[in-house]
């Protein structure tokens, strides 16, 4: 069996992985979720928590973008230098990197919650305050952050920043045209190959 990479082509998690095995240089399926409300396990790899990335191989599946991208790494024919977040010992990335997986997560409730019809209630309000106070401290303390990581061949932090700020656009949660760094950032990491090679869209 080869490595399998289960998610949605329009998901920033699973994008985000996707980029962390091209970066890793290993090749894999990919096998789009094409019902997100199912609740059958066996459609998200058996992912009791019907979640999306998995990663299935040989001797098992691994759940969540993080937990995935490790053992990518681990599994790279050559080495790789990846900075994961417990390597961020400067506050600034640290909690950059903090935020951005946070308001990823509240992204992802939004878009989920509004499915149906789009609304207006105290929980959905106070998610959207969240994510648009993230990005504001994003697009103050991001360039920062970025100068502060060691040498690497790929970040965890620069890989779902890109993920996710491009995620905004493409699901039009956010006009991202008030934060000017965070669309600088992204013009610059997106002449990767890898993230050339995993463009989102519609399965």
């Amino acid at each position: 069996m080869t490595l399998r990479i289960i998610g949605r082509s329009s998901s920033h998690f699973t994008r985000t992985v996707r980029v962390i095995a091209r970066e890793c240089g290993l090749v894999h399926e990919f096998r789009p979720v094409l019902d997100l409300m199912s609740q059958s396990a066996s459609d998200f790899g058996d992912n009791p928590a019907l979640k999306l990335p998995i990663l299935e191989t040989p001797t098992g599946a691994w759940f969540g973008a993080l937990n995935i991208s490790r053992e990518l790494a681990r599994r790279a024919p050559e080495p790789v230098h990846v900075l994961w977040p417990e390597d961020l010992l400067n506050r600034i990335a640290a909690n950059a990197q903090e935020l951005v997986l946070q308001a990823m997560a509240t992204e992802v409730s939004l878009i989920l919650r509004n499915m149906p019809a789009p609304g207006s209630n105290p929980v959905d309000d106070k998610a959207r305050a969240s994510l648009t106070n993230s990005l504001a401290w994003l697009e103050a303390q991001l360039p920062a952050a970025i100068r502060t990581l060691a040498d690497r061949t790929v970040s965890f932090l620069e890989v779902s920043s890109f993920c996710f700020i491009r995620h905004l656009e493409f699901r039009k949660v956010v006009d991202t045209s008030a934060y000017p760094n965070l669309r600088a950032f992204c013009e610059a990491y997106a002449n990767r190959p890898s993230v050339r090679e995993t463009e989102y869209q519609f399965d």
